[in-house]
Order: C-alpha cells, then sequence, then structure tokens
C-alpha cells in the first residue's frame, strides 16, 4: 500500500476530509502481522489520506468518525495510518457490519473530535515551550515525556550546564514564567518538514536528531533565539497564544533526573478553577483573604491544638478515675468468698466477674483502663463498649481471653482476638454481645 497522506501536516486546524478506501482489515491474523496484540482491535481501515493523527511523540490519537462509524483509535505503521473502527459501538449504533460498508474505493467522509485534538496541541506545545525553557535557563534536557489524563510529566536531565545539578520548584516557578511569556507574546508556532538530517541539523535544536528521514521540525518563535525547536511529529496550535496558560505543579527527583508535573490550556484553567473555588470556601470558613488566609489557619489551628491537648488531660484524668474504680471493686471483691458481691461495686457482679459498660470512650481508650491492674485481677474483668458491641476482657493470666475469644465468638457472628492477659470481640449487634457474656459467666462458673 502507498502512504497515506497525512492531512494534519499540511493544515492542523483542518477537521473534516473526504478520503478513499484502500483497505479494511478485520482478521486477526493479518492484525496481529502488524504487531498488534490487543485483541480488543478488531477493524482497522486504510484511506490514501485522512485528517487523523495517529499516536506519537507522546500525543495521543485522534478520535471521531468516519461516516458514522467511530473511529477510538489511529496509529501509524510504515507511513500508512490505520484508523480502528469501534466495531461494538458501530453495531450498537445499529451500523452495518464494516466489511460491507467500507469497500475498497468507496468515498468516505471523516470528521475528528475537535475538542480532543486541540486539547492535545495545547498541551503537546505547552510541553515544547517548557522544555525549550529548561534548555534555555538551566541546560535541561527532556529525556521523557507523557500526556495523561490528569497532568503531564516532563523527565528534565541536567546535562548541558554543569553549574546546574538540582531543580528546584523556584527554577521551575521561573521556567514556567518564561514559557507564559512566549504565549504573551503569541510566537507563531512552525513546523518544518526536512527529508535528510543534513538539512535539518542547520537548525538550533535543543535535541539531537534520532532519525535520518521525513524530519520535521517544530519551532517556535524565531530561529535566532526560538522558545524551542525540536524534531517532533505531534500537532500544535499555529501561534503560542493558542496555549493559553502553562502551570508547573511540582518537580521531584526521579531516575537521576527530575519530573516535573504540569499542565497546559484549558486543563490548566480548569485546574485553576477548581482550586480557585477551594481557595474561596476556605476565605468563607475562616473569614479571610487570600493574603491573611494562611495566618488565619494557623491561628485556628492553634486553638485547635490547645482544645486537643485539654481534651487529652482531661481524657486520662477519666482513665485513671475509671481504673481506680475498678482497682477499688477488684480490693472489695478479694475481701468476701469466692461468688459473693460485697456492697459498694460499682461494676455489674457475674460469679467473680466484673462487668463495665461505658458509651462515651474509643475502645482504644477503654483498654488503658485495664491494662494497668492486671494482676490485680484474680478471675476476670470485662468492659463493653456500648457504642460499637466491643467486648474487652481483662486477665492476670488465671483466664486466657484470647481462647475464649478465639474459640467462642464467631459462635455468635462476632470476631477478634489477643493474648492471655488482654483481647477483644466485635459483634454486630448489642444482644450477640450480650449472648457472650453470659457464655463466659456459665463457662467460669
Amino acid at each position: 500500500m502507498n502512504k497515506t497522506i497525512r492531512l494534519y501536516q499540511q493544515d492542523v486546524d483542518q477537521r473534516t476530509n473526504d478520503g478513499t478506501v484502500v483497505a479494511l482489515i478485520n482478521n486477526r491474523d493479518e492484525i496481529t502481522a502488524l504487531g498488534i496484540k490487543d485483541k480488543s482491535v478488531q477493524c482497522l481501515l486504510v484511506l490514501d489520506q485522512s485528517v487523523f493523527f495517529p499516536e506519537g511523540g507522546g500525543q495521543p490519537s485522534d478520535i471521531g468518525t468516519i461516516d458514522g462509524y467511530p473511529v477510538c483509535h489511529a496509529r501509524e505503521l510504515d507511513n500508512i495510518v490505520y484508523h480502528q473502527i469501534d466495531t461494538d459501538a458501530a453495531a450498537g449504533a445499529g451500523l452495518e457490519d464494516p466489511a460491507v460498508h467500507f469497500i475498497p474505493g468507496r468515498q468516505v467522509h471523516c470528521e475528528i473530535d475537535w475538542s480532543r485534538r486541540f486539547d492535545n496541541m495545547q498541551r503537546h506545545c505547552g510541553e515544547h515551550i517548557l522544555s525549550g525553557m529548561f534548555f534555555r535557563e538551566y541546560g535541561g534536557v527532556n529525556r521523557g515525556f507523557h500526556m495523561g489524563d490528569d497532568y503531564m510529566t516532563i523527565d528534565i536531565s541536567l546535562e548541558e550546564k554543569p553549574e546546574f545539578t538540582e531543580l528546584t520548584m523556584d527554577m521551575c516557578l521561573h521556567v514556567e514564567h518564561c514559557a507564559n511569556e512566549a504565549i504573551w507574546q503569541n510566537l507563531p508556532v512552525i513546523t518544518r518538514r526536512f527529508d535528510n538530517r543534513e538539512d535539518a541539523e542547520k537548525l538550533p535544536l535543543r535535541k539531537k536528531l534520532a532519525i535520518d528521514h521525513d524530519i520535521s521540525i517544530v519551532c517556535v518563535g524565531d530561529l535566532n533565539n526560538p522558545a524551542d525547536s525540536v524534531a517532533c511529529c505531534g500537532t500544535h496550535p499555529k501561534f503560542a497564544g493558542q496555549v493559553g496558560l502553562i502551570k508547573i505543579w511540582k518537580v521531584e527527583p526521579n531516575k537521576g533526573m527530575f519530573r516535573v508535573y504540569c499542565e497546559s490550556g484549558q486543563r490548566a484553567l480548569t485546574d485553576y478553577d477548581t482550586k480557585h473555588e477551594i481557595l474561596t470556601k476556605l476565605n468563607n470558613k475562616y473569614s479571610a483573604n487570600t493574603h491573611d488566609l494562611l495566618d488565619k489557619m494557623k491561628i485556628a489551628e492553634e486553638k485547635m491544638n490547645a482544645v486537643r491537648n485539654e481534651l487529652y488531660h482531661l481524657k486520662q484524668s477519666v482513665i485513671r478515675q475509671r481504673s481506680e474504680m475498678v482497682k477499688s471493686d477488684l480490693d472489695l471483691l478479694a475481701a468476701v468468698k469466692s461468688g459473693e458481691a460485697p456492697d459498694g461495686l460499682k461494676a455489674k457482679h457475674l460469679n467473680g466477674i466484673l462487668l463495665y459498660e461505658f458509651d462515651d470512650m474509643k475502645v482504644d481508650d477503654l483498654l488503658t483502663i485495664g491494662r494497668p491492674i492486671l494482676d490485680d485481677i484474680k478471675k476476670l474483668v470485662l468492659i463493653l463498649d456500648s457504642q460499637t458491641n466491643t467486648l474487652l476482657l481483662f486477665s492476670n493470666g488465671t483466664v486466657d481471653c484470647g481462647k475464649i475469644v478465639k474459640e467462642n465468638a464467631s459462635i455468635y457472628n462476632g470476631k477478634g482476638g489477643g493474648n492471655k492477659n488482654n483481647a477483644r470481640a466485635l459483634f454486630s449487634k448489642r444482644e450477640y454481645a450480650e449472648t457472650f457474656i453470659d457464655l463466659i459467666e456459665k463457662h467460669l462458673r
């Protein structure tokens, strides 16, 4: 097959075209022979010319329709563009079998999803300008670029200027400002195409060429002092002003380089809108404006920390009081015969077992009530958290708390574990916890 005439190279703003069907490939073996292992690819259409940009250079492919048939991906192999027809979506739309419709020689109409194309152009051109400025300002070479769903990343290697060994956020913000200046100047974005390396290398490239033929050089601004000039097969707007905005979010070390997280175009504006909305809500919450918000948040945090500190000490006081209460009950219990309940007990007495119920503390706090007095427990102390139906067991080791829970809790739809001295069992209903307590009392009787 002859190579596809790639119309996006002639006019990046072209959104539709008419073309002639060259071939339809819907045989699994033929698709595999092209090196495509993805079994979801069922149907590939080849035209004599196409406005669809195939995935490449870090940029996702165009999507759209051909005669109403959804195109979910486009790829280029040996200068031929293969349009992937979404056969499931076509069938769901009631369209006839692509093999019946796309017969060789038939004239078809292509239409790309322009919003996606322009989004990709803004992002890709934004990456170009940023990369050019990293190179110009700090000798940083772009060694990796990814356009993700949520953000873009650029891997910058500091190679050309040895005085720079680290890429900081302040340096990134300087590059960001330089890049946005190129946008404000609305510099022209021109793609020049060359048949050989020798002619292409006459341009002021920021990166050495990796190919010898069919070379596309994208230049932003004047060749005498370009914002960027590099080989690239992607699509870009005709002027830098169409990028709109470039924003860097963060930078971090990555495999001996520095990974820059960024966004450009409408996505950068959308991110700004989202964060501005959050900022406005915070300003309203703290009765602040953007300039004094952090100060007021700090004051509020200090007040909250003071309240937390006060609450902590109050809680520790309550824990000590309750621990002393249990200790007092154990002393009373030790003064009478086994099984008798002395006067003055604060707990419910179950044949030598003390049962307490609390609803104002978390389980971890309740644990600190029983642990300091384990040696004073002759039989068993139970503490029930009535909010979560969690039962805590404490013993000096005479009764194996963990064993009781492990062997019996599941019978009553409970779960838990522990050791000889203390364990916990969690139940979905209070009645299950009460039945389990009754079982323990009968078991130890």
